[in-house]
């Protein structure tokens, strides 16, 4: 049992370092250490949605359909180094998440102000001539609503505590706060209205060769170690599994409805589930451990 223990634990902070960046651990005591008030209270739905493993699933999801509008899409190639840096980003967008979900009011209001920052800087031109600013408050919404609507999908289906409808529509109304004050506007504060500004944004969106170059990268060419590999190809099943057939298409992606009822769920829990199991192994830290520390 000491050995499987001293596994689990490695595997458990191979994964973390590899979602949270080099000073992983630094930045998680920090967040959920220091003492102060929060945006949200210990039992808001944001925190049990982002707090799950089944974010691996709904971050996946997330950045398959975001590249379908144009405009975000050609930011995120002209910007981003998603391909020399990929697991750079995700520990960036991560601790993002974290910051503004369990820090305190500061840490919020600082990650916010450092993205906003970002963002000033972030224009260029799109491959169809339209031009595109980091800062429209247009392609924060939809980027928002992709996330959101991702992230509440995974969870509903492989989180370990799904929302109740009411804490569904909290859920919504929670993350708005954010996207607000990254500068978003017209976000949905409802499940109900989530569902209608996606369907609003479908006229704008297309598989561009950009889009699908995205999909052939997260899916197939993502750099990984060979133990990696299957637990990452059961999270991207899943994550393409939760996707709409009409996202699918533009993205050369494949619809296999028998597979995707029986197959692809089973193979997400698992993966989901292992996942847990690991983080589990090492505990996240409040405020109260440090005080009594």
């Amino acid at each position: 049992m000491r050995v499987i223990g001293a596994v689990r634990r490695r595997l458990a902070q191979d994964v973390f370092a590899l979602v949270a960046g080099e000073d992983g651990e630094g930045t998680r005591q920090r967040i959920h250490g220091t003492p102060g008030p929060r945006w949200f209270p210990p039992d808001a739905p944001i925190r049990r949605v982002h707090g799950d493993t089944s974010m691996y699933v709904g971050g996946l999801r997330a950045l398959l359909l975001q590249s379908l509008h144009p405009l975000a899409m050609a930011a995120v190639a002209d910007h981003s180094g998603y391909q020399s840096d990929p697991w750079g980003r995700l520990a960036r967008t991560s601790t993002f998440i974290a910051q503004t979900t369990f820090g305190t009011e500061e840490e919020s209001e600082r990650a916010i102000a450092r993205v906003r920052t970002v963002h000033d800087h972030i224009t260029g031109t799109a491959p169809d001539g339209r031009s595109y600013r980091a800062d429209d408050p247009h392609l924060l919404s939809w980027v928002h609503v992709a996330e959101v609507d991702s992230f509440l999908r995974a969870h509903q289906r492989y989180g370990r505590q799904p929302l109740t409808a009411a804490e569904a529509d909290t859920y919504v109304a929670q993350t708005a706060t954010v996207a607000r004050k990254l500068g978003a506007v017209d976000v949905p504060g409802t499940r109900a209205e989530l569902d209608a500004d996606l369907e609003r944004f479908r006229p704008e969106l297309e598989g561009t060769a950009e889009a699908r170059e995205v999909a052939r990268f997260l899916l197939r060419d993502t750099p990984l170690s060979r133990r990696a590999r299957l637990p990452y190809a059961l999270v991207s099943a899943a994550a393409v599994g939760l996707l709409p057939a009409w996202a699918r298409v533009p993205l050369g992606l494949p619809h296999q409805p028998v597979a995707e009822r029986t197959v692809v769920p089973l193979g997400g829990r698992c993966a989901v589930g292992g996942l847990r199991w690991l983080v589990a192994a090492e505990p996240v830290p409040t405020a109260d451990d440090v005080a009594t520390s």
